[in-house]
């Protein structure tokens, strides 16, 4: 049932992003619905504040007022949501939930995908995707982290390193 589970977006009174995310993952325990609501987050990001010549590491919300819950929408898991302390509602037209796309979740990293890269550096491989479709080049560098992977294609007798996304290139058959 839980890989049926898709994002939604609530919306909550701001600054109340953690309580309300708290007293969801409460609520789900105490009613045994982890099949049915197997993930709640509150998006943050960490910057650098500079306060008094002093530099500082904080954590802020990435969207105030906003929680991201990962359900299977049922009657039972709209009502624990909706009527949880804080929530003001579902994000979406006359408050009927409407999930995120894949796109949408890609895009906000709320789910980090782990690509599986069967090349390594110093590998040859064919470039499958984006602008330089066709080519083929050297594997320089790779940043499983960053999703990136840096090639070098020769184009027009010269080396070119190119930097693209993990899966945009395969190893060479």
């Amino acid at each position: 049932m839980a890989e049926n589970a898709k994002w939604y977006v609530i919306h909550t009174y701001s600054g109340y992003e953690n309580k309300v995310a708290t007293n969801i993952e409460k609520s789900v325990e105490n009613r045994s619905l982890q099949d049915l609501i197997p993930e709640v987050r509150v998006p943050t990001e960490t910057v650098t504040e500079i306060k008094d010549n002093k530099k500082r590491e904080v954590e802020r919300k990435i969207f105030p007022g906003y929680v991201l819950v990962k359900m299977v929408l049922t009657d039972d898991s709209w009502y624990v949501v909706r009527n949880t302390r804080g929530v003001t509602g579902f994000v979406g037209p006359a408050s009927k939930p409407v999930p995120l796309t894949d796109e949408e979740v890609e895009a906000l990293g709320v789910e980090v995908k782990q690509i599986e890269v069967n090349y390594a550096v110093g590998n040859i491989v064919a470039i499958v995707d984006g602008p330089l479709e066709g080519f083929t080049g050297v594997v320089e560098e790779l940043d499983l982290d960053k999703n990136k992977v840096k090639v070098v294609v020769s184009m027009f007798g010269r080396e070119t390193p190119v930097e693209l996304e993990l899966d945009q290139a395969q190893l060479e058959n």
